[in-house]
């Protein structure tokens, strides 16, 4: 059985990958150019893969793969359907990135809501000399208490950022989706909730019916002032239509961990956005506190583990049932 991980680097090197029990060869790479998938899973049996792509072409190509074992919850970067037509199982991790991810979005709604960036600029600029006074006021600060925070996605992460949000003291509302069923008072139409939130956090996957979940359209229908906060992807919002909205004034602010071209390209509508006071951009390091990738990493090996033994794993997401040659 050889095992083949193919973007290691997306782990920092300080995470512990154990071996699964049964005889195996382990590969990895740090990291792998689309041209090199197909030559580095020749013969393998399991894939270990974060970001790297694998579509119907690379597929139909490794006859040997059985199994394709995601270092992340997402599964846009894999073609599901053509797995599926192989008889190729996919599991991917769940849960690990709590509390990392709530943590990390409310880190972005504060650091927006006191305008800590428009503070460091105007610090760096000497204002805090030239007023001669103990302090200034050159920015607004909003308390978050008693504003309502609409959650996009009722998931572990949106379900764990609402309980965080409570004990701060804000409103939490989600919004409905096609799956709920008897309606709930703490669930909103999409459009009702972007009219009546002061901040809302984007926690749903990356599908063709959620790609430009927040266009133009969903970006004027919000609350002028109102706060923008994605760690979900990158893909869920216009991004074009954000920097408009940014520069317009319409929204108060906006703080992103993942863009739709990643790493992005200096002129990519998100890195314009830099310049502005009211924007923050982190490079998709929401999920990568030290606990979380250690959980990840865990999680992966247990999926493995748990496939080898013809058992389907409890967090896979994704998965054709069929036991292991």
């Amino acid at each position: 059985m050889q095992i083949v991980f193919l973007d290691r680097d997306t782990l920092a090197p300080s995470v512990r990958l154990a071996r699964p029990a049964r005889p195996h060869t382990w590969i990895e790479y740090p990291s792998t150019a689309p041209h090199q998938v197909v030559e580095r899973l020749s013969g393998a049996t399991i894939a270990i893969v974060n970001k790297v792509r694998l579509g119907e072409r690379e597929l139909a190509e490794l006859p040997s793969l059985r199994l394709i074992a995601l270092a992340a919850t997402g599964a846009d970067n894999l073609d599901l359907d053509a797995c599926r037509s192989r008889g190729i199982t996919v599991c991917n991790v769940r849960g690990y990135a709590s509390p990392s991810v709530p943590e990390h979005a409310l880190a972005l709604m504060l650091a927006l809501a006191r305008n800590l960036k428009g503070w460091q600029r105007s610090l760096a600029q000497g204002r805090w000399q030239e007023s001669g006074r103990f302090c200034f006021f050159d920015h607004g600060i909003m308390d978050l208490a008693g504003r309502r925070l609409g959650i996009i996605g009722r998931g572990t992460i949106g379900r764990d950022l609402g309980r965080r949000a409570e004990a701060l003291g804000l409103e939490v509302r989600y919004a409905e989706s096609l799956t709920d069923g008897e309606p709930a008072p703490d669930r909103l139409p999409l459009f009702a909730l972007l009219a009546t939130s002061d901040i809302i956090s984007l926690h749903c996957p990356l599908t063709p019916q959620t790609r430009h979940l927040i266009g133009a359209a969903e970006l004027a229908a919000m609350k002028p002032g109102a706060l923008l906060i994605n760690v979900g992807r990158g893909g869920l919002v216009d991004e074009s239509a954000l920097l408009d909205a940014l520069r317009s004034g319409h929204l108060g602010g906006a703080g992103f961990d993942v863009a739709s071209q990643e790493p992005p390209p200096a002129d990519h509508p998100l890195m314009q956005a830099l310049a502005l006071p009211n924007f923050l951009l982190t490079p998709h390091v929401a999920w990568a506190s030290e606990g979380s990738m250690q959980r990840l990493a865990d999680q992966v090996i247990e999926n493995i583990d748990g496939f080898i033994a013809g058992r389907p794993p409890a967090t896979a997401g994704v998965r054709h049932k069929k036991r292991p040659p």
